[in-house]
């Protein structure tokens, strides 16, 4: 099911309704996001009323892609997470489950992985009803030009990837090279995946994600993004939306 919104503070507002539904039902929150401009956006949720009507003690934040780089570095999604987020409202930093950046791309991600699998057990994380996938709260993704998410990308081998959970890349089309993400079961095994894009940039990999384009676009990334189980969310600007079929873009 696809949903159109407006972004700022429909994005937050959309976040902190499924924060408090997942608190009241599980206890917990899991949420993972992506880097770009979504985060920014998020920051939405450090003003009023938000900052202070979400549960921030009951958060469990990881990332769904990272950069392989220092969590100071300029292209560490971390780094954004922290500057425009975790500095600015009570999240516990125990709740923060980064990557590992001082290992190897194979290592992190089999770390991070290893990491999941053990709050998978303990249900911080809960299990997918249909496979033995993480089901996160909610998976928040940014779309790229050329259709990739998270760190998948277009005719790239780890589209194909099944069984595992975490998977890393050595060959980014993007600098760094060296990347982690969430492979297409576990994203698509989540609860919530709201994808953000934003831009007259992206208004043709919108079309292509979305639109009923024929088979040739079934390989995009973005429009393998198809919950199991859960529901599917579009947060678009009015550039991004542009090239959209018909009036499927509502405000």
């Amino acid at each position: 099911m696809r949903i159109w919104m407006k972004l700022g503070t429909d994005l937050a507002e959309y976040i902190a309704e499924l924060s408090e539904a997942s608190v009241k039902e599980r206890g917990v929150f899991a949420i993972a996001v992506s880097g770009g401009s979504l985060i920014g956006l998020m920051g939405k949720l450090c003003e009023t009323p938000y900052n202070k009507t979400v549960d921030w003690a009951k958060w469990y934040i990881f990332w769904a892609d990272e950069r392989v780089v220092g969590k100071t570095h300029a292209d560490s999604n971390y780094k954004l997470v922290k500057d425009a987020l975790l500095s600015k409202v009570p999240v516990v930093p125990s709740h923060v489950n980064s990557i590992n950046d001082s290992v190897s791309a194979e290592e992190a991600a089999d770390v991070y992985e290893f990491h999941i699998r053990q709050l998978v057990k303990t249900r911080t994380i809960n299990v997918s009803d249909n496979s033995d996938c993480p089901k996160f709260d909610l998976i928040l993704l940014e779309m790229g030009p050329d259709g990739h998410v998270a760190s998948l990308f277009p005719n790239h081998p780890m589209l194909d990837e099944k069984a595992g959970w975490v998977a890393f890349i050595t060959d980014s089309p993007k600098p760094p090279p060296e990347r982690i993400t969430f492979t297409l079961p576990v994203i698509n095994s989540a609860s919530n995946v709201a994808v953000v894009v934003t831009g007259e940039s992206k208004a043709e990999a919108v079309h292509l994600a979305i639109d009923d384009v024929g088979p040739d676009c079934l390989s995009l990334p973005a429009r393998l993004v198809q919950p199991t189980k859960g529901k599917l969310v579009w947060f678009l600007d009015k550039p991004a939306a542009s090239k959209l079929d018909g009036s499927q873009f509502s405000e």
